[in-house]
């Protein structure tokens, strides 16, 4: 590193995207300070921190990574000089990232004024129109009240959907079919958005169906250079939460990929943002594809995009945030071979994916060529089950496509977690799934096959 302004990074988060962001800080030479709760005593994460400090001792298992005043104080006392939020917590909270630029600590990631902005999805789409990017037909304005939704809904004509202005993470949404679903659908999001994001604005759109989630990864510095680095579709998720993702998608050519590219770019460029940061879109049948919103955070997925472009994001995170420009020019960007990443939960799919918690009595990870693993468990580690079910990330890399489909099946084969209940069989069968292979899925491929697919676990066919 040219600087000195992030020589003490502190993580504000636990887990695998702790220990990611603790190795990449490690490879740029950076000191690192790891902050962990009552409940997280003795996970992994915190022994790969340089330090490591006891965080929110009077508050919840979840409060104590959500505690501003603290982890500020924290960072103030130990002399940190940046702080990096990972994803989920404090990662697109404006009021954190306004804290540390007042305490005078470098957030790695973009303005509190971006954070706002685009963490408000009728901003964010009000930014998609001025830079003439398709949005999704709908509101642009919240609903006043239910009666106001149940209008709307009719003129929009079924099926709509209803989500939360500040949403994100698959919260704060909910599909109506018929005009009777409205008026409870409108209470739920709004009492659901202002418990979880303190913002109980509620807005419609309509809903879009066949449809693959794409989403464009780039990098953004105080320059205003802006890096494209290809897409990822996300389309095979389980009540809006991603389970496989993979990229390059096989419906996306290259010219559909420039004007993605363009799309995404020109909405960061509008928005002035600083790091990484993703667009999501929806693309339908015929190739349209319209805004979604921006993840103003490093996404759970990046590690398929690094393994097809060979950019370290979280590197380029850290570095941005210090003031260095981007050494990588967008002509120099190109796809090599073919991503894939499977989240392993601890979850039981046969059980309506009931989230597990408990002591893991046995771990072995896959490895092999083409394979990484972003995780945080150990044998013997406790699952706690006030977090996020996500225990560890598979990504394979390959030349092809149909290569790397073979080489994630054979390190989901290799991966062994006892103790406790995953979706890693789950995974395994959808890889073996014909349209999964000839890529001729959509958003709705789990809650079209998960029947078939639970028959073929329990007929115990790992060659359906």
């Amino acid at each position: 590193m040219q600087t000195t302004q992030l020589k003490k990074v502190l993580v504000a988060n636990r887990g695998e995207i702790a220990v990611r962001i603790f190795r990449a800080c490690y490879d740029l030479g950076l000191h690192t300070v790891a902050i962990y709760s009552n409940e997280d005593t003795y996970s992994l994460f915190r022994t790969k921190a340089d330090e490591a400090y006891l965080v929110g001792e009077k508050k919840s298992p979840l409060g104590a990574y959500l505690d501003i005043p603290g982890i500020i104080s924290l960072a103030r006392r130990r002399g940190v000089t940046a702080i990096h939020p990972g994803y989920g917590f404090l990662s697109e909270n404006a009021d954190f990232a306004r804290a540390c630029e007042e305490n005078g600590i470098l957030f790695v990631g973009p303005s509190s004024e971006v954070l706002a902005q685009m963490g408000d999805k009728l901003s964010a789409k009000e930014i998609a129109v001025r830079c003439g990017v398709p949005i999704i037909p709908g509101c642009t304005e919240p609903l006043k009240d239910a009666d106001d939704a149940l209008e709307k809904a009719v003129s929009f004509g079924f099926p709509v959907i209803l989500k939360a202005a500040a949403g994100g993470g698959g919260r704060g949404m909910r599909r109506c079919d018929r005009p009777e679903e409205v008026r409870t659908a409108y209470e739920l999001v709004h009492s659901e958005a202002e418990k979880a994001f303190g913002d109980g604005r509620v807005y419609m759109e309509k809903f879009l169906s066949p449809v693959k989630h794409i989403e464009v990864q780039l990098l953004a510095d105080e320059q205003g250079h802006v890096v494209c680095l290809g897409e990822r579709e996300c389309s095979i998720q389980k009540n809006n939460q991603k389970l496989i993702e993979e990229t390059p998608s096989s419906a996306i050519s290259p010219a559909l990929r420039q004007e993605m590219m363009d799309a995404a770019a020109g909405a960061a460029k509008a928005a002035g943002y600083l790091g990484a940061g993703t667009v999501e879109f929806l693309l339908d049948g015929d190739g349209r594809f319209y805004f979604i919103e921006m993840n103003t955070r490093l996404q759970v997925e990046h590690p398929v995009t690094e393994f097809v472009t060979g950019v370290d994001i979280v590197k380029w995170q850290i570095r941005i945030a210090a003031g260095l420009p981007l050494s990588v020019k967008q002509e120099e960007v190109h796809l090599h071979g073919h991503a894939i990443e499977c989240r392993i939960n601890a979850e039981d799919p046969v059980a309506d994916f009931r989230p597990g918690a408990g002591t893991v009595s046995f771990l072995h990870l896959p490895g092999g060529c083409g394979v990484r693993v972003d995780s945080a468990l150990y044998t013997g580690c406790t699952l706690s089950p006030f977090y996020d079910s996500m225990i560890a990330k598979v990504i394979v890399h390959a030349p092809t496509r149909l290569e790397a489909i073979r080489r994630m099946r054979r390190a989901l084969e290799e991966l062994v977690v006892e103790g406790v209940a995953t979706n890693a069989e789950l995974a395994h069968l959808i890889l073996y799934h014909p349209d999964y292979i000839k890529g001729a899925y959509d958003t709705g491929f789990i809650g079209q096959h998960l029947d078939e697919l639970l028959k073929w676990s329990a007929a115990g066919k790992e060659n359906p």
